[in-house]
């Protein structure tokens, strides 16, 4: 009797293994838009820290990601225990957001193409005067914040892939994805603002190929910035899009429509949906931000 009251614990421990298993799984490409912004993000936090404390800044934002979703994962849970309806909602403002989010990087990135703050810091750093381990924890303490909103974006949009889902499978799910997502995207960060140093080094060797190898990582480095965040631009309208438009149902079907009407043409239907995904996202980032400057203008005039 003992022994199979055991087995069929195991039996029960592997099954639940198995359902977290497939749902983080699920989870992770569905935060996928998340992580390429996350990635470039960081890195780009990092931009300017000296080569010797590159390395030391990373892994205190990356401690700092881990308190944050040390806290937003507990909230997650007590709201999806509440209720439902409000994890969809969540999952809205989250989608709206990153949209906004890419909507407000494309207007900055036309309409300031000097950045006025990037000049400011690295004039600071080149300043004698300027305490540079104090410049640094504030920079830290910028890209924990950063982080926040990123971790809450990937902890709600996990949530929403097991919001129907007893409580054991959610906290795995959401723990899994938490430990998932921080340690892939600040080890990646920490490759990434290494491969100029690793460049550097090998284009120092004797061996030419070592040399040319170094070369190309010196030349990739910046490229790869580039690449990661075009990528991660586009990742957000399409993941921000999608989940808006889900959300919407005279919106959901009419993408469903139209995109059945290209069934017959094979990889049509997936590619046009992701474009109208993108292109939801472009206009619902649009408006969120008409409507974030009105408010701001509006504001400003009350105050005055």
């Amino acid at each position: 009797m003992a022994g199979s009251s055991l087995l069929a614990l195991i039996d029960d421990i592997a099954t639940l293994l198995d359902d977290v298993s497939v749902l983080t799984k699920v989870a992770a490409k569905k935060t996928a838009g998340v992580l390429g912004d996350d990635l470039a993000l960081n890195a780009q936090q990092v931009a300017g820290v000296t080569a010797d404390r590159e390395l030391p800044v990373v892994w205190a934002v990356a401690k700092g990601s881990l308190v944050n979703k040390a806290i937003l994962v507990p909230v997650a849970l007590v709201i999806s225990s509440v209720s439902a309806l409000l994890v969809t909602i969540l999952l809205m403002v989250g989608g709206a957001y990153l949209c906004f989010e890419g909507v407000e990087k494309l207007a900055h990135k036309f309409l300031h193409p000097d950045d006025p703050e990037d000049a400011e810091r690295r004039a600071a750093r080149l300043n004698p005067e300027v305490d540079l381990l104090a410049l640094e924890r504030e920079q830290v303490k910028g890209a924990i914040r950063t982080d926040f909103i990123l971790s809450a974006e990937i902890i709600v949009i996990s949530l929403g892939s097991v919001a129907d889902k007893d409580f054991v499978t959610r906290l795995s799910v959401l723990i899994g994805i938490g430990l998932i997502m921080t340690v892939g995207v600040y080890g990646l960060v920490a490759g990434i603002v290494k491969l100029d140093d690793a460049g550097m080094y090998l284009s120092r060797k004797s061996s030419a190929f070592a040399r040319a190898l170094g070369r190309g990582l010196l030349s990739f480095a910046p490229r790869l910035m580039k690449v990661l965040s075009v990528g991660g631009t586009i990742a957000m309208f399409l993941v921000g899009g999608g989940i808006v438009s889900h959300g919407i149902e005279p919106l959901h079907h009419a993408i469903e429509h139209v995109s059945h009407t290209v069934s017959h043409i094979p990889l049509a239907a997936p590619l046009l949906v992701a474009l109208l995904q993108c292109l939801a996202g472009l206009v619902i980032g649009a408006v969120v931000l008409a409507g974030f400057l009105l408010f701001q203008r509006v504001r400003g005039k009350g105050a005055h």
